[in-house]
């Protein structure tokens, strides 16, 4: 009896656990989409509330403050990208499907996703003025970076412009008059990621 006791309690800790985490990951969505629908100033605790349908005594309980709020908001899509990119890895088996693959991942990212993308780049922005953000704004930039070089550290200058490259070309896309498709990365992506191999030693992209 007092073992099924035990195991009650246990089922309704986990239970309470499992709805909490549900409302905190609806409260960080529904920041980013805020953030995406009316800019990082529309960020209020009853705002937040609003958006994600849950008293706005939540927001308090599960975040410290507006930064702490914006923090996890950003690393949660850092972790989206860094769960695509462990996709891309488990997908693509050639070297020279590389390019093809991300131009993809971008093309999702600026026509299916486009509001989270412009959410995430608000964020990503918002870490120039606020320090609290800035270690989350770099963490999948460095994760992603160790895919490149294979974990070997690699060129940083290199790394950084691939990176930088990849930037530019999505805040291009963003401001289009029409997001740019696959087909249109692809070709910009070839010769970008010529270096991946040079990062390695082992030559040029076929």
């Amino acid at each position: 009896m007092i073992a099924a006791h035990h195991r009650f309690d246990d089922a309704e800790t986990d239970g309470r656990r499992a709805k909490g985490e549900r409302r905190r990951r609806a409260i960080i969505d529904a920041t980013l989409r805020v953030v995406a629908r009316d800019g990082v100033g529309a960020v209020s605790h009853r705002n937040i509330a609003r958006e994600a349908e849950v008293p706005p005594a939540s927001i308090a309980y599960y975040f410290a403050g507006i930064d702490d709020l914006l923090v996890a908001t950003l690393l949660e899509s850092c972790e989206t990208l860094i769960s695509e990119m462990n996709r891309l890895r488990e997908r693509v088996q050639e070297k020279r499907e590389w390019p093809r693959a991300v131009a993809e991942l971008l093309a999702g990212m600026v026509r299916e996703h486009r509001e989270r993308t412009i959410g995430e780049y608000e964020l990503y922005l918002l870490a120039s003025r606020r320090p609290a953000l800035r270690s989350a704004a770099r963490r999948w930039i460095e994760v992603a970076a160790s895919y490149i070089t294979d974990g070997q550290g690699g060129d940083q200058p290199v790394t950084r412009a691939l990176f930088a490259a990849i930037d530019g070309l999505l805040i291009q896309a963003l401001i289009a008059d029409e997001p740019p498709t696959a087909d249109d990365f692809e070709p910009t992506l070839r010769f970008l990621m010529q270096p991946v191999e040079y990062l390695r030693g082992s030559g040029a992209v076929d």
